[in-house]
C-alpha cells in the first residue's frame, strides 16, 4: 500500500532550504577542486582487488590529494551499472570491455588484471577429464560445446571462432547446465574457477587439468562520457603505478591471484589462442607491460 505524508508548510520550507544548501555545498566543492569518486562495495575478492587498485591508481596520480573514495551498496546488472555511471549515480565501474560499452561510455584503456579475464581454464563435470586428454588441437576443442552468458563481452569471441557455444542468460544456471550435461565445459578466468567450484560443491564439478583457452581480452574502468576529468585521473596514476612497480607489487602478493596461477600449473597446460574482432582498434595490444605473459610465470 503506498504512503502519503502531508508536511507542515514550514517543514517544506526547511527542506527546501537544505536541499539547496547541499545543492551549494556540492557545486562548492567542485569549484574548489574537490571530487568524490564513487562505486560499487566490492563484495568479494576479485573486486576487492580490484577496488584496491583503483585507491593505488588515484592515489598515485595528481589530484590525489582532492579526490575522496565513497562506495554505494546495491546489486547492479552491467546494464544498470551504465546507466548509473551515465547518469551520475556511479563515478566509475569495472566490467569485460566491448565496443559498445567503449561507445557509450568513455574507458581507461589499461587492462586492470593484465588481461587476465581472457586465459580461460575449464569447468567440467567430476569424471570428465579422459573427455579433455583426446583434445589435441582447437578443431578438438571445438567439437566439445560450451557454456557462456548470452550478454557477457567475449561470448562474441567464441562464437566467432565457431566454438560449440551454450548461452544462457543467468549466470547461476551454467552451472545447472553443465552438471545436467547440456554442455560439457564452462570456460572461466584463471582467478575464477576454483571459489566457483567450491561454491557449488553439490554440483559434482571439477577444473580441468590440461587446457588454457586464451585470446585478447581487459577488463577496464569505465567513466561517463563526459567525465575527461577522472578518466585522465585515473590513467595517469595507473601508468605510474605500473611505471613504478607497485601494481605488479599489489597484482602479484593478492591472494586470490597467487592461488589462481599456483593452482592454475599454465606452464605444463596446452594453450589454444583465439582472435578477438570486437576489441576496440584503441586497444594497448602492443604494450606488453599491461598484460599477463605466460613466459614470465
Amino acid at each position: 500500500m503506498e504512503s502519503r505524508f502531508i508536511f507542515p508548510r514550514k517543514f517544506a520550507s526547511l527542506c527546501l532550504s537544505a536541499l539547496i544548501v547541499w545543492s551549494f555545498s556540492i557545486f562548492a566543492s567542485a569549484a574548489f577542486g574537490m571530487t568524490t569518486v564513487t562505486h560499487l562495495e566490492a563484495k568479494d575478492t576479485r573486486n576487492g582487488l580490484i577496488k584496491d587498485i583503483l585507491t593505488l591508481a588515484i592515489s598515485k596520480s595528481d589530484e590525489a590529494a582532492n579526490i575522496s573514495m565513497n562506495t554505494i551498496d546495491e546489486a547492479l546488472t552491467e546494464a544498470r551499472m551504465m546507466e548509473y555511471v551515465k547518469a551520475g549515480n556511479l563515478s566509475v565501474m569495472w566490467s569485460g570491455t566491448q565496443l559498445r560499452y567503449e561507445e557509450e561510455m568513455l574507458p581507461i584503456r589499461v587492462p586492470i588484471l593484465k588481461g587476465m579475464l581472457g586465459h580461460r581454464i575449464f569447468i567440467i563435470r567430476e569424471g570428465d577429464q579422459a573427455k579433455f586428454n583426446n583434445v589435441n588441437t582447437l578443431a578438438d576443442l571445438k567439437r566439445i560445446p560450451l557454456g557462456q552468458g548470452r550478454f557477457w563481452g567475449d561470448t562474441l569471441v567464441l562464437k566467432d571462432a565457431q566454438m560449440n557455444v551454450v548461452d544462457p542468460v543467468k549466470y547461476e544456471s551454467l552451472f545447472h547446465m553443465l552438471e545436467g550435461e547440456r554442455f560439457d565445459f564452462f570456460p572461466r578466468a584463471l582467478h575464477e574457477p576454483w571459489n566457483e567450484v567450491q561454491r557449488w560443491e553439490d554440483l559434482n564439478l571439477a577444473i580441468e587439468n590440461n587446457i588454457l583457452l586464451v585470446y585478447p581480452f581487459a577488463l577496464y574502468f569505465f567513466v561517463a562520457p563526459d567525465n575527461q576529468y577522472l578518466a585522465n585521473v585515473i590513467e595517469q596514476g595507473f601508468r605510474r603505478a605500473i611505471a613504478d612497480g607497485s601494481y605488479n607489487k599489489l597484482f602479484y602478493s593478492n591472494e586470490v591471484i597467487k592461488d589462481a596461477l599456483e593452482r592454475s600449473n599454465l606452464k605444463a597446460r596446452k594453450v589454444f589462442r583465439l582472435p578477438n574482432p570486437h576489441m576496440h582498434p584503441d586497444t594497448p595490444v602492443d604494450e606488453k607491460e599491461l598484460w599477463l605473459e605466460l613466459t614470465e610465470l
